[in-house]
């Protein structure tokens, strides 16, 4: 029997039988007695064994309402002839019934299934049938019970393998309704050894099973969802491939038939278990033809859609395999699923399509008609979104499941894919997915009449573009798809065209190359040349408010592509003024396709198309252009009204400069190989762009700006390393935090009212009067910081008076502040207006009016201010951090200009030989500019040491760089008087003290930058008197002991000196055992050197150096041995050299053996007030004993120290 003929059995053996309707099981399941009562005798009959025990069984119900209900149904029964049989059935012992059964399992188990002798039913004379007529209820029971129990066995044992079980009891149409009612009462009468799920299964397995199925679930209707999910879960993957599946389906077809209302779930429990697919599509379609809805989109393509298109890739495989299984049949019936399924489609498609078409081509006389006019009939507005819909369905279909259409679902597809739709959004995707099917599917364009059919549709399609676009208020319209897969074609880019394919169908599909190549010919030979393709691309207008929200297939897209192939400079379109209108027209959150445009728009402008015509580029943005983009933002009284452009324009010309400008200085060796020298912008234009104010915006709008903020910062750090400096990030951090919140919660209107006039009328009135300028500038404190900006050019230019003495603090710190401030929004603007107000003010010499150039040419310029600054903590931290800043400018600008003057000099190798000596090595310009670089930063270093000097003035006012220090190191390690200390804490508040803080903490940032900073200082050398200001002010001083050996190691004096100087004092701050090694070289290098110099260098070099060994014997008393020794025998060179002299230096060199051997007499010596003070008449000693006399004073305090110590 084939598998139609099966299907027709099936279909057919049921269909004499009456089923229970949905309005009868609907009245089953809510006990509906009313309505049952309006049912016809034969249905009735069909529910009888449920009622029957409704009504003589007890109720758990013992409401008054159910009990009048119970009298309705006794009433409605009282007529039925058929009730007196199933009151008997019910009155048999079912628990002797169910033992009996249990003991034939048993038997049946250990005979191994076989037909042995049964104990519920003994031996039969006659058939089933007859035996069934002849036997009483009791024996009835057995009968049926002993028939299913061994079907159910069976089917245990078939291990999913599908049978056919002839059987006489559920075959007879005469006995059928006697049986079910035993079937029934049966099951609900013993449900443990009847599972219902059970015995659904086993009578899938006999004739008429589906009908004893529907009326054993109608009389139990609460187990509908628990048959129908045990039949799906224990059903086959593919249903229509065998006879148990079909028969599976038309089962669970019948029960959804019954009831309705739960038809679309058992189909989503079909979906979940990925079993029966047949019976998902049949439920489907069941439904639709019951769908009222005849436009929109029905229900059977919005299931099929959401399987094949959906996340699920194991629901999208199973489904797949459910098409592809039913195509490799031989001959599809109407009775198979799958080709009801296609029917209805089919149906549905061919039910939208325009009902009158002319199939004549346009001539070439009807060019000039109106654009919205056309010889095709139109799509209905109505049916577009339903005919979209559609069109992805039969792309899933033959792409995802592999359908291949019929020669008619064929030509009914593309009759619909190139029909005309109105100018309406919904238009405009239809007809882009109708473009991506031609493109994906181009065999459905088989025949010369529909290819040109397809290509007048194509032609209508870019004369309707800007008609459709205008009307329909959609910015990504086809227009621009059909202009990338134009250029696509042309630079054979056919993957491209494929994801292009894919993402506006939203389906991954398996597209060849070569099934395009007819479609490449239409479009590169008939449709648009690439010359054609270059000219229409720039007259397309740019989209307006271009964001991340206008999704679908923009100009910019082809603009880009067409950028990528060099299609504009190989046809001499000038494509510039197309990118700054869109540049210009943007808006949040920023479209993904900008960045990539710019950047390859800038290599565009750089590299030429081809090395034979390198004049083959793009024109640059112009300066004014870029500057007309800034016009309101770096002034003004409210900012935000004044800018004529979006942030986003700004941020992204912005990104456009520096991007420019680093991809130029990259490719300098190359466009130098070229000849070709493309302009720079100047740095005018860039001092006029407000980078800080634009990158402090971007970093609020962050999320919206994608990466754009990072590579601002990127190209900003390589750039501009002056305005990526950590503590402005820190500064920021705090203006915008909550601190700025609360002080905008204060802010009043008095703050908003002072006008810059009103400050600078302040500021003269300083000399007489400080409160209305510290009135002002503290309301100004509560603005933000580009709400300060109109102020910044007053607030610098009278910085010198703030000079002036008399001037609270308080108007200086606020003053520092507000500058702060100002610096987190334009900081070079704000450093160049600072340094030229601190400028000295010389009497007939006229100010010189320093530039952003000037600065970073030569940084030290900003020390040359007004002296009264050094001694002006808040100015002077502010002329730090420009210092700070600009050091880091001249890096960059130095870099940024030999790499732009790399090009000049291509004959001489970038190297340099040193005047007048032939054979020296040659310099090359890298290394030239490291040393002009160190060389700037050391004598920045050496000027703000310098600085940390005290004054002449200070002196006499008997200030002392050290005091405090000593002071304090004293009350560390000594009890002394407390006149100590109150001289510390004097020191402690002077403003020198302070300026000494805050040089220091520059300091230690620029040796934690660059160690060699701190190397070349103090090879350089600077005053000893620093020494003790320096190691304990700067905490990255300890990175001097890798190179004080170095340092002690020079042939000069004078660092031998101050090596050992410096290390005393690191000695006693950093204590560690590196220090200790150090100190014990230094200890030996002394006693070297004693050796070898001369009675005047011998004087020179250990009359300052001496102290420095009670440091050491401080910091380390394992190097009192050495040290004692070494004193020793500095006192008896010393002594050997005057033994010729009336004055015997013996006694000394005696006095300091005792000393060496008993330590306890040094108290003795320290009552010498000669020895304690040093009161010798030291003027008219030889050299030699004021340096015994040193020695002897040297080791009397390491004595006095070590001892107090213990």
């Amino acid at each position: 029997m084939s598998i139609g003929d099966q299907q027709t059995v099936i279909m057919t053996e049921c269909t004499s039988l009456q089923f229970v309707s949905p309005f009868a099981f609907e009245a089953m399941q809510k006990v509906d007695v009313v309505h049952l009562a309006s049912l016809s005798d034969p249905e009735l009959r069909l529910l009888l064994p449920c009622l029957v025990r409704m009504a003589l069984c007890a109720p758990a119900d013992q409401s008054q309402s159910w009990a009048q209900d119970k009298k309705l149904i006794l009433r409605l029964l009282s007529g039925v002839e058929a009730v007196n049989s199933i009151v008997a059935l019910l009155s048999v012992d079912f628990h002797a019934l169910e033992q009996d059964a249990s003991k034939e399992q048993q038997l049946r188990h250990k005979l191994g299934g076989g037909s042995g002798e049964s104990i519920l039913v003994s031996q039969l004379q006659h058939g089933l049938t007859l035996e069934f007529e002849h036997s009483d209820s009791p024996r009835r029971l057995r009968l049926v019970l002993s028939e299913l129990l061994a079907i159910m066995n069976k089917v245990s044992e078939s291990n999913g393998e599908f049978f056919f079980k002839s059987s006489e009891l559920f075959e007879s149409p005469v006995y059928l309704e006697e049986a079910a009612d035993v079937l029934c009462i049966l099951q609900a009468e013993l449900p443990s050894l009847l599972p219902i799920v059970d015995v659904a299964e086993a009578l899938l397995h006999v004739r008429n099973g589906a009908w004893f199925l529907c009326l054993l679930v109608a009389n139990v209707p609460d187990s509908f969802n628990e048959v129908c999910r045990g039949l799906i879960k224990n059903g086959e993957r593919q249903d229509e491939e065998s006879l148990g599946g079909r028969r599976r389906t038309d089962a669970l077809r019948f029960l959804c038939k019954m009831n309705p209302s739960q038809a679309l779930k058992v189909r989503g429990m079909v979906v979940e278990e990925c079993h029966l697919p047949g019976l998902g599509v049949a439920l489907t379609l069941d439904h639709t033809k019951n769908e009222a809805c005849e436009d929109g989109v029905s229900d059977l393509v919005c299931f099929v859609s959401g399987l094949l298109l959906g996340t699920n890739a194991k629901v999208r495989t199973w489904f797949g395999t459910f098409i592809r299984n039913g195509q490799q049949r031989k001959r599809e019936t109407s009775s198979s699923v799958l080709w009801q399924m296609r029917r209805q489609l089919l149906l549905e498609l061919m039910g939208i399509l325009p009902t009158v078409r002319s199939t004549r081509i346009v001539e070439e006389a009807d060019v000039d008609m109106e654009p919205n006019v056309s010889v095709y009939s139109g799509l209905k507005e109505e049916h577009v979104v339903k005919a979209s819909a559609l069109l992805r369905l039969y792309c899933a279909l033959m792409g995802i499941a592999g359908l291949k259409p019929t020669e008619e679902e064929a030509e009914q597809l593309l009759q619909l894919m190139t029909s005309r739709p109105p100018a309406t959004p919904a238009g405009v995707r239809f007809v882009s997915l109708s473009f991506c099917m031609l493109l994906a599917f181009s065999t459905l364009v088989s025949t010369p009449e529909q290819e040109q059919l397809m290509v007048v549709w194509l032609s209508w399609m870019i004369k309707e573009e800007a008609y459709f676009e205008s009307t329909s208020g959609v910015s990504a319209s086809f227009g621009e798809m059909l202009l990338l897969v134009a250029m696509y074609f042309h630079s054979n880019q056919l993957s491209a065209i494929i994801d292009l394919v894919c993402s506006t169908l939203g389906m991954k599909i398996v597209i060849k190359p070569s099934s395009l190549s007819r479609m490449k010919t239409i479009f590169t030979q008939e449709i648009f040349t690439e010359q054609v393709v270059t000219a229409h691309a720039v007259r397309v207008p740019v989209t307006s408010n271009l964001s991340a929200n206008i999704t679908g297939f923009l100009p910019i897209h082809c603009i880009y592509q067409l950028l990528r192939s060099r299609s504009f400079t190989k046809h001499k379109v000038s494509i510039k003024d197309w990118i700054y209108r869109q540049l210009c027209e943007t808006s949040t959150p920023l479209h993904p396709q900008l960045l990539p445009l710019i950047d390859v728009y800038i290599n565009s402008i750089l590299t030429p198309a081809s090395k034979s015509n390198p004049e083959a580029t793009n024109q640059p943005v112009t300066e004014q252009e870029i500057l007309n983009i800034f016009q309101g933002v770096t002034g003004g009284d409210n900012i935000r009204l004044n800018q004529r452009f979006s942030i986003t324009a700004q941020l992204l010309v912005l990104y456009y400069i520096l991007s420019y400008e680093e991809a130029l200085l990259a490719n300098t060796k190359t466009l130098a190989a070229m000849q070709r020298k493309p302009k720079s912008y100047s740095s005018s234009l860039m001092d006029q762009i407000p980078i800080k104010f634009l990158i402090r915006q971007a970093q609020g709008l962050q999320q919206e700006l994608g990466g754009l903020h990072s590579a601002l910062l990127r190209l900003l750090a390589t750039n501009y390393p002056h305005l990526c400096i950590v503590d402005d990030w820190i500064c920021e951090e705090e203006i915008t935090g909550t601190d700025a919140l609360l002080r905008r919660m204060l802010l009043t209107n008095n703050a908003k009212n002072h006008s810059p006039k009103q400050l600078q009328e302040a500021f003269s009135a300083v000399p007489v009067n400080h409160t209305q300028v510290m009135q002002i500038i503290e309301h100004l404190t509560l603005l933000s910081a580009s709400e300060l900006i109109p102020y910044a050019e007053v607030l610098t230019s009278n910085m010198s008076q703030l000079l002036n003495s008399g001037v609270p603090r308080r108007i200086l710190q606020t003053v520092n502040k507000l500058w702060m401030v100002l610096n987190t929004v334009m900081p070079r603007r704000l450093w160049v207006m600072t340094v030229n107000a601190l400028q000295p003010s010389i009497k007939f010499v006229r100010q010189q009016k320093y530039t952003q150039n000037d600065l970073m040419i030569d940084p030290l310029i900003v020390l040359r201010c007004d002296q009264r600054v050094h001694r002006c903590p808040p100015l002077m931290d502010i002329t730090l951090h420009m210092l700070n800043g600009y050091l880091l400018a001249s890096k960059a600008y130095l870099s940024a200009h030999l790499k732009e003057t790399e090009q000049d000099r291509p004959s001489q190798n970038n190297t340099i030989g040193l005047v007048g000596q032939t054979d020296a090595p040659e310099v090359t310009r890298e290394e030239l500019k490291n040393a002009l670089l160190a060389a700037q930063d050391s004598a920045a270093v050496q000027i703000l040491l310098e600085i940390c000097l005290p004054t002449e003035e200070e002196k006499a006012n008997g200030v002392n760089p050290d005091s405090l220090l000593r002071n304090v190191q004293s009350v560390i390690t000594t009890n002394t008087p407390n006149k100590g200390m109150e001289e510390g804490e004097d020191n402690l508040l002077c403003n020198l003290r302070e300026v000494q803080c805050l040089i220091c903490c520059l300091l230690h940032q620029m040796y934690i930058a660059d160690p060699n900073i701190a190397k070349l200082v103090h090879f350089q050398g600077y005053p000893c008197e620093l020494l003790p200001l320096t190691v304990a002010g700067i905490p990255s001083m300890h990175i001097c002991l890798d190179f004080i050996p170095e340092l002690i190691a020079q042939p000069e004096l004078e660092k031998q000196i101050f090596a050992i100087q410096l290390l005393s004092h690191l000695c006693i701050q950093y204590a560690l055992p590196k220090s200790l090694s150090v100190a014990r070289l230094a200890v030996n290098v002394m006693g070297t050197l004693l050796t070898v110099l001369t009675q005047a260098k011998r004087y020179a070099f250990f009359m300052p150096t001496l102290p420095s060994l009670v440091s050491f014997c401080r910091a380390f008393p394992p190097l009192y041995e050495d040290i004692m020794s070494l004193l020793i025998q500095i006192g008896q060179v010393c002594a050997s050299d005057v033994a010729t002299q009336t004055r015997d230096i013996d006694p000394i060199i005696t006095r300091l053996q005792q000393i060496k051997e008993k330590p306890s007499g040094w108290s003795q010596l320290c009552k010498d007030s000669s020895y304690k003070n040093g009161s010798r008449d030291t003027g008219s000693m030889d050299p030699d004993v004021q340096l015994c006399h040193c020695i002897e004073r040297t080791v009397i305090e390491i004595i006095n120290m070590s001892v107090s110590g213990i």
